[in-house]
C-alpha cells in the first residue's frame, strides 16, 4: 500500500474541540491539480461535522467523503486515531505522543509496531543540517495562547469584582479563522478605547518574555498589539507605578484608563553576572549560566500584572520564578493576576507551574500560600 498515491485524511477523534485538519481545501486542491511531480492520485477524506473545513470544500476539490480509508497508502492527522484505524503495511503521520514513553499511548505504539507501521511523527521531524524541529511552537501557538488568556483574563476580573471588556471575547477554538479572532480583539480594544478600564486595576502591565526570533512571543506581541497599547522599556516600570500611585485618591476610585502596557524583557532584564562591576554578556551566560544571579522576581515581576511566558528554558539556567520568589512577590502584594504559560515547561522557568491546562479546563489557581 506505501507509495501507491492515495492520501487519507483522519476524522480528529481524541477530543470533541479538535477541528483542526492537516490539509485544507486548497492544500488538496495543489497535491491533486498540481500535475504529476507530486505522485498523489485521490484523497480520501472521512467525513467531519466539527471539522472547519466541511466536507463539500474538499469535495468541491476533487477529494472523495468516505469512511473508509483503507485503500490509503499514507493517512495523515493531527492527534492519533483510534487504535482500529492503524491499518497494517500503511504509513501515518501525526503527532503520537509517544518519543518520551509517555503512558497513555503506549498501546498506540505496540499497534503501529504490530501492523508494521511507517510513523511520521510530526514532532520528530528535524532539520539534517541543524537538527533542530521542523515543526514546533510558532507565532500561532503566540496568537491563540494570547487570545486564550484573555478570555480567562476576563473572567478573572470579574470574580475579583471588575468588570472588563474582556468578558466579551472567546476562546481561540471558538473562532474560524485567525481573521475573525483578531477581530473579536479588536472589538474588545475599541471599548477599552472608549469606555476605559478601571482605575483598581490599572496600570494593566503585559510582561513578555521571549525576544530576538522567539516567533512564539511575536505571535502573543501581535494580539497584544490589537489592543489600545504603549510598549514601555523594563527601566521604566517603576516610573509607570509611581505615577498611579501619586494620583489623587477621589481619581482612583472613579478615573478609567483607555489602555494597556506591554513591557518585553530580555535576558539582561531576567539575570546579571555575579560580579557587578561586569556587564551583562548573552554568550557568556549562555556558556557559563552559574555567573550571574536572577534578578527578574526584583526589577521586573513587581511591577506586573500579566506575565506571557514564552521563553527558551533550560535545567542550566536561573528560572524566571521559583515558588519563594512568587511567595515573597505576594507578600509584597505586586499585581500579579494572572500567568500565560505559553512554553508549558512544566517545572520549568516557572517553577510553580506544576501541571497543564486543557480546552476542557484551560485555567487553574494556583494558591500562594504566604509564611510569616
Amino acid at each position: 500500500m506505501l507509495g501507491n498515491g492515495v492520501i487519507g485524511i483522519l476524522a480528529e477523534s481524541v477530543n470533541k474541540w479538535e477541528r483542526r485538519a492537516p490539509l485544507t481545501p486548497a492544500h488538496c486542491a495543489r497535491l491533486l491539480h498540481g500535475g504529476d511531480a507530486n505522485g498523489v492520485a485521490r484523497i480520501i477524506v472521512q467525513p467531519s461535522t466539527r471539522r472547519i473545513h466541511h466536507d463539500a470544500m474538499y469535495e468541491e476539490v476533487g477529494c472523495q467523503i468516505s469512511e473508509d480509508l483503507s485503500q490509503c497508502g499514507l493517512v495523515v492527522g493531527i492527534k492519533q486515531p483510534k487504535l482500529e484505524m492503524i491499518l497494517p503495511d500503511r504509513a501515518y503521520a501525526f503527532f503520537s505522543h509517544t518519543h518520551k514513553a509517555q503512558k497513555e499511548n503506549m498501546p498506540l505504539l505496540d499497534k503501529v509496531l504490530a501492523e508494521r507501521v511507517t510513523l511520521y511523527d510530526y514532532e520528530l521531524i528535524v532539520k539534517p543540517e541543524t537538527g533542530k524541529r521542523k515543526l514546533a511552537f510558532g507565532n500561532y501557538a503566540g496568537r491563540a495562547g494570547l487570545v486564550d488568556f484573555l478570555h480567562g483574563l476576563g473572567q478573572r476580573y470579574l470574580s475579583l469584582g471588575y468588570s472588563t471588556p474582556f468578558l466579551s471575547l472567546g476562546a481561540s477554538y471558538m473562532y474560524s479563522s485567525l481573521a475573525a479572532a483578531k477581530a473579536a480583539v479588536i472589538s474588545v480594544g475599541e471599548e477599552i478605547a472608549s469606555l476605559g478600564l478601571p482605575s483598581g486595576i490599572c496600570p494593566l502591565v503585559f510582561i513578555f518574555t521571549g525576544s530576538g526570533n522567539a516567533i512564539v512571543s511575536q505571535g502573543a506581541q501581535e494580539i497584544f498589539r490589537l489592543l489600545p497599547h504603549t510598549f514601555v522599556e523594563p527601566s521604566k516600570l517603576p516610573e509607570l507605578f509611581s505615577l498611579a500611585k501619586d494620583a489623587p485618591s477621589s481619581m482612583k476610585t472613579t478615573k478609567r484608563i483607555f489602555k494597556v502596557y506591554g513591557c518585553v524583557v530580555t535576558p539582561q532584564d531576567m539575570v546579571q553576572h555575579i560580579d557587578s562591576s561586569k556587564p551583562f554578556d548573552k554568550a557568556d551566560y549562555y556558556a557559563h549560566p552559574e555567573h550571574y544571579k536572577p534578578i527578574f522576581h526584583e526589577r521586573i515581576a513587581p511591577y506586573a500584572s500579566v506575565i506571557v511566558n514564552c521563553m527558551y528554558w533550560e535545567k542550566r539556567f536561573h528560572r524566571l520564578l521559583s515558588t519563594q520568589q512568587l511567595q515573597d512577590l505576594m507578600r509584597k502584594q505586586c499585581p500579579l493576576v494572572g500567568i500565560a504559560d505559553i512554553t508549558c515547561d512544566i517545572n520549568g522557568s516557572l517553577e510553580f507551574v506544576n501541571q497543564t491546562t486543557t480546552i476542557d479546563s484551560p485555567f487553574f489557581r494556583y494558591r500562594v500560600i504566604l509564611y510569616y
